[in-house]
C-alpha cells in the first residue's frame, strides 16, 4: 500500500526476515490495519500494544 510519505512507506510496510510478529521485531515501529485504516507507534514493551496516531510523524500529514 502507497502512505501519505516515503518514510511512512518503508515503515508501514516493512517486513522483518526474522520475526513473523511485528510486536517481536525491534526495527518495525509502525504498525497499520488496513481493515480500519489505522496506523500506531508500537510499544516495545513484550506485549502487542499501540499507541494510535493521527498525523505522520515524517511528513505531519493527517492519517
Amino acid at each position: 500500500m502507497k502512505h501519505c510519505c516515503e518514510e511512512m512507506n518503508v515503515h508501514a510496510n516493512f517486513k522483518c526476515d526474522l520475526h513473523s510478529n511485528p510486536f517481536e521485531c525491534p526495527d518495525k515501529i509502525v504498525i497499520y490495519d488496513e481493515d480500519d485504516n489505522d496506523y500506531g507507534l508500537i510499544i516495545h514493551d513484550g506485549g502487542s500494544a499501540s499507541i494510535g496516531i493521527t498525523y505522520c510523524p515524517w511528513c505531519g500529514s493527517k492519517l
